[in-house]
């Protein structure tokens, strides 16, 4: 009995066409599920927009954090400066705009820095067993110190300095990483497909880059977003304590540092200050969470349900995605 291709309203669609369609209908599913996780959309727009504000306006409106004006300091909230002026008379939202360019710049740094010495540690690790004990002992020295100690102990070693900062973190941070990827591959070499790599004479190299590294991924992408998140917060405190960002950059702790000695005569300095590092790290931690559900197979039945993005990218682009693929693909079925 011959079988019919598969038609859209009365007409064949060739074969080539069909098969055309099954990379993009899977490109459509995760963007769909990334539209319905609302909290995933909001935190990337959150974070493009204070990217975009910490990079794009102070050429804009020519903003200098660094030019002072005694005679006005401690100014309240005005229309000439809308967040006010700090105690050495510069302006405020100028401060927290090349503060937030900092904060995001160290955060992001750190994050993919240990994450690659993060991965690399973790999967050397897997293929020898003395190299995984030496390393996995140095891990595990390096997280019994509290991370704030940690970081302020080799930042004062180091130097002052924004490079000595995201060395200090990317030190700090690359042991969880690194465990976090070595149990993720310890799992993957367990699996089925490289086992039989292995006994097709596949090499330690090439099983590292075709399995082990792309099975990582995932909580790699993951757990960096996290990192991300905690650099900023660790920051801001060792800025904050002096050992962070030197003075006078602008760095969200050297804000919080320079307003606690004047927080009854300027408290928009902590306030707003506070406001935007609570409202960055929340953000990101939301991306990590949305992230989480993408990659985790048991939670993609709670992004399947339409969100907010979802229904506002339906309403702004109608018909995008055609309903006659549905049907053929139940035909096919």
């Amino acid at each position: 009995m011959n079988e019919k291709p598969p038609t859209t309203q009365g007409s064949p669609v060739p074969s080539t066409t069909v098969l055309s369609m099954q990379p993009q209908q899977q490109r459509n599913s995760l963007w769909h599920r990334m539209l319905n996780n609302t909290g995933l959309m909001a935190g990337i727009l959150v974070i493009l927009l204070i990217f975009l504000v910490s990079y794009v306006l102070p050429p804009l409106l020519h903003l200098d954090p660094y030019k002072v004006d005694p005679l006005n300091r401690l100014k309240p909230p005005s229309p000439e400066h809308i967040f006010g002026m700090d105690n050495y008379g510069r302006d405020l939202f100028a401060r927290i705009i090349s503060g937030a360019s900092t904060s995001l710049l160290v955060g992001f740094v750190v994050a993919v820095v240990s994450g690659v010495l993060g991965t690399i540690i973790g999967i050397a690790a897997v293929f020898n067993r003395v190299l995984d004990a030496i390393l996995m002992r140095i891990c595990d020295g390096l997280m019994a110190i509290p991370a704030i100690l940690l970081a302020v102990a080799l930042a004062a070693a180091l130097g002052p300095s924004v490079t000595n900062l995201i060395v200090a973190l990317s030190i700090v941070y690359t042991p969880g990483i690194a465990r976090l990827v070595r149990a993720r591959a310890l799992a993957v070499m367990s699996e089925t497909f490289v086992t039989a790599s292995t006994m097709q004479g596949g090499s330690a190299l090439h099983i590292m880059w075709r399995h082990i590294l792309p099975n990582t991924m995932s909580v790699l992408v993951v757990q960096a977003t996290f990192t991300f998140a905690e650099s900023v917060i660790t920051e801001a405190a060792m800025s904050f304590l002096g050992a962070g960002v030197p003075a006078p950059h602008a760095s969200w702790g050297n804000i919080l540092y320079d307003g606690k000695a004047v927080i009854m005569q300027a408290p928009q300095m902590i306030v707003i200050t506070s406001a935007f590092l609570i409202i960055t790290v929340l953000a990101l931690n939301l991306i990590g969470d949305g992230l989480r559900d993408l990659v985790d197979q048991r939670s993609r039945s709670l992004t399947g349900r339409p969100g907010i993005f979802s229904r506002v990218f339906a309403i702004v682009t109608p018909g995008r995605y055609r309903p006659e693929l549905r049907a053929q693909k139940e035909e096919r079925q």
